[in-house]
């Protein structure tokens, strides 16, 4: 979901909104202004944190310093903490786990919210069960909770790493299903029309890929409702093992940001880069898996510039061979070079097999 808009306080700075519905900025160069630190100050007291390192936050383990940083612990925190933000009009990241993205050496300009807010609630209604959770909790724990109160049909969810708050943006799945088999509603939090409720014909789920992630929008979400049914807890259980062993077998271990790329329409991402010979690559210390190609791991205390020129190098290679780009599942965030913000726009933009 890409969103430009400028902010009254901050003309020359540029912003987009990214996963879950966190907006991100996009600027090079410089850090917040004394006086804009010292209203947050004022406002959070020693709840705000400065200049803080991101690679502390992301699965990947790559990242620079944040200008400022607050830690919600539910979502009446996140709603708050967002409203003040967004009230000193000073740019504004809420972030979750932390997978998918690739935070810049250069760190983030602006407030980063982390999201935990995890709660979780069970509600049996006469058509439904719904498994309610705020948009920092796990998709696993979530899962998790489901089946340990006898609730099948989240049990794909129990190895997905990544927030509610993420899996609703992009859609996220694994084993053939996705987020948007369960979803129920979310409740989003607008910056111009508060409180809204989506459905999910709202939501307009598409292959990794949701209505918030397509469209123009500054919102927050609080937090997801999902669909399940009273299941066998062995079935569950056998169901779960098979999920898992799949996982160890084909997935790597380490830290990384999930799969970099989408997969194409009758293709995988992953026989693509291991048929353009890339498996097992490595740019400093950042490394293509040889267990599977379309994971990018940092072996070795790589930086977010390692993991980009590896990239840069699977697009390349999987052009020269097979005639298009693959189109990138993660996510850029903070102070990137204009240059290379560009490229990535052109991966996300072209069509594959075209």
């Amino acid at each position: 979901m890409w969103c430009w808009f400028f902010l009254p306080a901050m003309q020359t700075r540029s912003i987009r909104f990214y996963p879950g519905s966190f907006p991100l900025l996009q600027q090079k160069g410089g850090g917040m202004l004394e006086s804009d630190l010292k209203r947050l100050r004022e406002k959070f007291g020693n709840r705000l944190q400065e200049n803080v390192r991101m690679k502390n936050y992301t699965t990947i383990q790559t990242g620079g310093f944040a200008d400022a940083l607050l830690i919600a612990q539910d979502a009446q925190e996140l709603e708050k903490f967002t409203n003040q933000v967004w009230e000193l009009g000073l740019p504004l990241l809420v972030l979750g786990s932390g997978s998918n993205i690739l935070v810049s050496d250069e760190g983030i300009r602006g407030v980063v919210i982390i999201n935990h807010a995890h709660n979780i609630s069970i509600y049996a209604r006469q058509d439904a069960i719904q498994v309610i959770a705020e948009s920092g909790a796990l998709m696993a724990k979530v899962a998790k909770q489901a089946i340990n109160r006898m609730l099948a049909g989240l049990e794909w969810a129990t190895t997905l790493p990544g927030t509610v708050g993420g899996a609703v943006y992009g859609n996220a799945g694994c084993f053939g299903r996705e987020t948007a088999d369960n979803f129920i509603q979310a409740e989003i939090l607008h910056r111009k029309q508060e409180k809204v409720i989506y459905g999910k014909e709202d939501m307009a789920f598409e292959y990794r890929s949701s209505i918030l992630k397509r469209n123009l929008q500054e919102c927050v979400v609080l937090s997801a409702s999902f669909l399940a049914q009273p299941g066998e807890y062995d079935q569950m259980m056998q169901k779960i093992e098979s999920y898992k062993e799949r996982r160890q077998k084909n997935q790597p271990s380490g830290p990384s940001m999930g799969s970099i790329f989408r997969n194409p329409q009758d293709d995988t991402a992953g026989r693509l880069i291991e048929a353009a010979g890339l498996k097992g690559k490595k740019i400093g210390g950042a490394e293509i898996s040889d267990q599977h190609a379309n994971f990018i791991i940092n072996a070795s205390g790589g930086n977010a510039h390692d993991v980009w020129e590896l990239i840069q190098t699977i697009e390349t290679a999987v052009h020269q061979k097979f005639g298009f780009f693959l189109h990138p599942e993660i996510q850029l965030i903070g102070d990137w070079d204009r240059k290379i913000l560009q490229e990535f726009e052109e991966y996300q933009t072209t069509q594959e097999n075209a």
